[in-house]
């Protein structure tokens, strides 16, 4: 046997190709729909995922005007946040979040799923959200990712 066909080949920053998905959030759960988008920035669905590499497709998710949450979430769910100064705890109902702007809620979900280092801030960078189905990245020539 040959001894170093037993090597695990580990995918380096130039060899990885990066494709652009998009994916519609109409009538989507946030937390599964979110959770599907982190695999597919993070790189989990293909055959050469690394950890430690950001190897990725680049998400555009439009519609976001259209997620839904389950339950009493519209009422109930807080994001919470604190500014650093005694007594600076700050609380946003999702209500009002998604009345200033939809998209923040699929970034906050997103990135919650996200490794918390320098890492996961730049796979943060391969998702754009729109609120409507319209977008920029025509050139790019997307591929419809359809969910079940």
């Amino acid at each position: 046997m040959d001894p170093l066909s037993l090597k695990t080949t580990s995918s380096k920053k130039d060899s990885i190709v990066k494709s652009w998905i998009i994916m519609d959030a109409t009538n989507q759960i946030l937390g599964r729909f979110s959770s599907r988008i982190a695999s597919i920035i993070i790189g989990k669905h293909k055959p050469f995922f690394s950890p430690h590499v950001d190897c990725g497709d680049h998400v555009i998710v439009i519609n976001s005007n259209n997620i839904r949450l389950t339950g009493k979430k519209w009422n109930y769910k807080k994001y919470i946040r604190y500014t650093g100064y005694p007594g600076g705890k700050k609380e946003t109902a999702v209500k009002n979040l998604f009345n200033k702007d939809s998209r923040i809620l699929i970034y906050k979900a997103v990135k919650g799923m996200l490794p918390k280092n320098r890492l996961g801030r730049s796979i943060l960078k391969n998702l754009h959200v729109y609120q409507k189905s319209n977008h920029k990245h025509e050139a790019q020539k997307p591929i419809l990712f359809k969910l079940n």
